[in-house]
């Protein structure tokens, strides 16, 4: 009978909502390191995925590596801006403007691209790091803590301790010129455009 109490018990520890609420009195940086925010694992499963041997007349694969971290301290909202600014650029150059953007998300890119680059070494045979660029720098919603805030009155206030997740890819060779499809148009081609356009116009009921 002692056992099966005991069973259950360890049973229901492992839910989530009792976690969270046998850690209601510790800090929110404790809580996210908890056993029930571990974070995503699909993103490293493309680290693993085996690829057939190509042919002779093939284009070359490049080889890319897979990296993340999970569960920042910071807002997904504010750390989007800092994902975007890097997408497209080579990972020498991510990391030289990243020590220079006065966010304290910034530190956190930066470090997860320093521990891409050291992976695709280590673990992914790239001969030279620094000829990777980020292909894709994304960034997703972590755990959300929940707290209260007291007020005037008797009354309570809702506080919420975002955390995000932060994922990355970089890929090896040289970046593309321009990374989003609708590249902006070069000054002549604008002019001819507008040009094009004005010629076009018309006025209703004239000949």
């Amino acid at each position: 009978m002692i056992n099966n109490r005991i069973f259950l018990v360890s049973k229901l520890i492992k839910y989530p909502l009792l976690e969270q609420i046998n850690k209601l009195h510790t800090t929110t940086i404790v809580s996210a390191s908890s056993a029930f925010g571990e974070g995503p694992t699909k993103w490293l499963s493309y680290n693993k995925k085996i690829y057939p041997p190509q042919e002779a007349h093939e284009e070359r694969r490049p080889a890319f590596v897979c990296h993340q971290r999970t569960n920042i301290k910071y807002s997904p909202w504010k750390m989007w801006y800092i994902a975007s600014m890097i997408r497209g650029m080579p990972v020498d150059e991510a990391i030289r403007q990243l020590k220079f953007v006065l966010k304290k998300g910034a530190k956190d890119v930066r470090e997860t691209l320093e521990e891409a680059k050291e992976l695709a070494v280590k673990e992914h045979n790239v001969e030279f790091p620094s000829n990777m660029w980020v292909a894709e720098s994304n960034v997703g919603k972590g755990i959300v803590i929940k707290g209260m805030r007291r007020h005037a009155r008797k009354r309570m206030g809702k506080v919420e301790y975002f955390h995000c997740h932060y994922f990355v890819r970089l890929e090896e060779g040289a970046p593309p010129k321009h990374y989003y499809q609708n590249v902006p148009k070069e000054p002549s081609e604008q002019l001819e455009d507008w040009l094009l356009q004005m010629r076009k116009r018309k006025i209703i009921n004239s000949l």
